[in-house]
């Protein structure tokens, strides 16, 4: 539980070790410890994905979801209402974040014909699509999992429509609340005009004009003739090209390999006062270009040379790929290869056999380099690699941008292209610093660093602010230019990494010039901010490749424009074989699992999708996560923790009568299931539901009802559900909005559990 809510490790991975624990400790067998993954209730989990990503690439669920438009009739209201019934809907057959991701561009492209805005629209559209999820068997892994423990303790389990009674009570009652009461606590109180079938609405959103400006390059650059890419505007100074104004005529989205003149004029996104304040103060003045390799050694660090040998482990890798610093705790200066020294961007190159490295490092760490396997060290010939051709000293001067940065932080390598050797601080030399070192004014860097790139830097200070134009984000597109805004899709493999690390701009050729991110938008240092799922961002860049995007599964475009045209002549198929899964499993004629397996097979065999899409469709995560804390929940049974903890809350609780026990199982349902996954706190929560209502001889079936519906019940923070976060960017609301408009709703909930529940489940 620690580990789940601090979020230290993620969430699969303490599941796979919660059943490794448990093996180990002989708490399951071997055969119970991984029986989940062949768990009815695991493999209809899995197969609803594939089922649920069939309607939605074949347009059934579009069309359902265009009808929306079309009932609503443009008053907020019925919209709204319209809205919420048919995702709700929806979520009762297929997974609640596939309905959210699904429903996201009909609702945004709503809102544009209304003057809505999205945040009176989009936090509904995930609560119903949780609140729809409670009405079926498959319409939540939670459903899917209570019915399953059921059967581990020797029960019938749910059947498909078992959940429907309770479930539309709930589906009607949410409803009512969130139009009558939940969108007066909308964090837009008032329409908002400009939402309108534009692509401007986008750059408004993000405030783009407020960091749009002209910077010219000098009749006599030192950048004419250089490339886009190699004139480090964007690494250095954090600047967005937008568009090259030459001769009267503008170039919208130049790529990297465009070639700079002097007295040419660019349109770019950025901040103002950061190229002022380069413009101002020289970030560092040069000592000396020529530094002789001396400077390099001290008593406590020399520099010898590594060969690779024939069969080495290091040959065809890069040094970045082998993170040689950490990994060999050592610098690669050079690389002598036939018969010549390599000085520069030594992260990127490839090694080969017989290849010398000359290396700075530690003399306690030359003995554990001799002893290392892929390397042999011997003494260097350091004369014959010229470092003194590609050593300079710099100092940082007072007011620079370095100031009080650390190496990392300075991105002096990528940014600048300089490579940090040593510090020289009051006259005491500091070789082989690490990251985290701190750079001081005054400091005096032994970098090693081509010519060019002293070059550019110093014509990067001579950059002008053209404060006589106006652009305005008109200026940013055209025909064959835009804008689009994705969001982080539940699928993606982006979350945790930069930008840099993704290498976005290379791979995709657009530019990310604003991210929103928990009710905020960042303009500055995207490049090294790490992405978190349902991050919105504004992309720019050729039409073409916008759309090529919207191929890319990890990216959920929110204009219907954006997305992968359907495969409509497959709607009546994929549809056919939804309602067959929905009945053979309904009447009891083909159990569940089987029938969703069957259904999801069919899926692909008739072209529906593919099956790198129903690969792609599987959380991959959430299987792990159910299959590896399934055995905790039989430890729990077989140990009696169910039945210890079932005595203490009986005991705390039951004095006060049997619905005061039912709300408060509910009440602790809900409330785990706002910081640890559903499923988790399923697996925790129902053997203790069940030893609760066995003891007391009350129905199992009316307490492990309660769980699926608290369980399910997470609406009081965006990181409760997967559907919460992926409208949080869009919506552009804050943390305080889920609870404002998700706790009344979890309380009349609890109301239903109490009054209602035991009306239509008998205790």
């Amino acid at each position: 539980m620690v580990f789940f809510i601090t979020e230290w490790l993620s969430a699969d991975l303490v599941a796979l070790l919660t059943l490794s624990a448990l093996a180990v400790a002989g708490l399951v067998s071997p055969e119970e410890a991984l029986a989940g993954f062949s768990n009815p209730a695991v493999v209809t989990t899995w197969a609803v994905f594939i089922l649920s990503v069939g309607l939605s690439r074949t347009g059934v669920a579009a069309w359902i979801g265009r009808q929306v438009l079309k009932l609503g009739g443009g008053g907020e209201i019925r919209t709204l209402l319209v809205l919420m019934l048919v995702s709700a809907l929806l979520s009762g057959f297929m997974n609640n974040v596939g309905v959210a991701a699904l429903m996201l561009p009909v609702v945004l492209d709503i809102c544009r014909r209304t003057g809505l805005h999205p945040a009176r629209m989009l936090l509904p559209l995930a609560l119903s699509a949780h609140l729809g999820g409670m009405t079926t068997l498959i319409g939540t892994p939670t459903n899917i999992l209570v019915s399953g423990i059921l059967l581990d303790y020797g029960l019938d389990p749910y059947a498909m429509f078992d959940f429907t009674p309770f479930g539309l009570v709930i589906v009607l009652a949410g409803v009512f609340y969130l139009v009558a009461v939940g969108r007066r606590l909308s964090p837009w109180q008032e329409d908002i005009g400009g939402f309108e079938t534009s692509d401007h609405d986008m750059s408004e959103e993000f405030a783009i004009e407020e960091r749009l400006f002209v910077v010219a390059l000098p009749q006599d650059s030192q950048l004419d003739g250089y490339s886009l890419g190699r004139s480090r505007i964007g690494a250095v100074l954090g600047l967005n090209v937008i568009g090259l104004m030459r001769a009267g005529h503008t170039a919208l989205s130049p790529d990297a390999d465009t070639i700079l003149h002097g007295g040419d004029r660019l349109l770019v996104t950025g901040r103002v006062d950061i190229l002022n304040s380069w413009n101002r103060t020289p970030q560092f003045k040069i000592i000396s270009h020529h530094i002789p390799p001396e400077y390099l050694t001290s008593d406590a660090v020399e520099l010898v040379e590594a060969t690779l040998p024939s069969g080495s482990e290091l040959v065809g890798k890069t040094i970045e790929q082998l993170h040689f610093r950490q990994q060999y705790g050592s610098i690669v200066l050079s690389v002598w290869r036939n018969g010549a020294p390599l000085h520069y961007r030594m992260e990127s190159v490839v090694l080969q056999q017989e290849d010398r490295l000359l290396l700075q490092v530690t003399k306690g760490q030359v003995e554990v380099l001799k002893n290392t396997s892929g390397l042999d060290i011997h003494p260097a010939e350091v004369e014959k690699y010229l470092l003194d051709e590609a050593i300079t000293l710099i100092k940082i001067t007072p007011g620079s941008n370095l100031c009080n940065q650390t190496i990392a932080e300075s991105h002096l390598g990528d940014a600048y292209h300089l490579g940090v050797l040593g510090i020289i601080r009051n006259n005491v030399v500091k070789l082989l610093p690490v990251a985290n070192e701190t750079i001081l004014s005054d400091d005096q860097l032994l970098i090693k660093v081509r010519p060019e790139a002293i070059k550019i830097l110093e014509a990067l200070h001579r950059l002008e602010i053209d404060y006589d134009a106006h652009p305005s984000y008109t200026d940013m597109e055209s025909d064959m230019i835009g804008l689009q805004e994705v969001v982080i899709s539940p699928q993606s493999s982006l979350p945790g990494k930069t930008l840099r690390d993704a290498h976005f701009r290379e791979k995709y050729g657009l530019s990310v010039l604003a991210i929103w991110r928990s009710g905020t938008t960042r303009r500055s240092g995207l490049r090294d901010m790490k992405l978190r799922f349902g991050d919105a961002l504004l992309i720019f860049g050729p039409r073409d490749r916008l759309h090529l995007l919207s191929t890319e599964p990890d990216f959920i475009p929110l204009t219907e424009e954006g997305q992968v045209p359907p495969r409509i002549k497959r709607a009546p198929l994929a549809a056919l074989i939804m309602v067959a899964v929905v009945l053979t499993a309904g009447i009891g004629w083909i159990p569940i699992a089987l029938s969703a397996v069957i259904g999801g097979t069919l899926m692909v065999l008739t072209g529906c999708i593919t099956m790198g899409e129903a690969y792609r469709s599987i959380e991959w995560k959430a299987i792990f996560l159910i299959a590896g804390m399934l055995p905790l929940g039989t430890a729990m049974q077989t140990s009696g923790t169910a039945q210890f903890l079932a005595n203490a809350m009986v005991d705390k609780i039951e004095p006060y009568g049997i619905y005061a026990l039912i709300a408060g199982l509910y009440l602790l349902t809900m409330l785990a299931t706002q910081v640890m996954p559903n499923p988790v706190v399923t697996v925790l929560m129902a053997p203790i539901a069940l030893s609760t209502a066995l003891d007391l001889g009350y129905s199992p079936y009316t307490f492990l009802m309660v769980v699926a519906v608290g369980a399910s019940s997470s609406f009081l923070t965006p990181v409760g559900h997967a559907a919460n976060i992926l409208v949080m960017g869009p919506g552009r609301y804050k943390f305080s909005d889920y609870f404002k408009v998700g706790l009344p709703l979890a309380l009349v909930i609890l109301l239903l559990v109490v009054f209602v529940l035991p009306i239509i489940w008998p205790l």
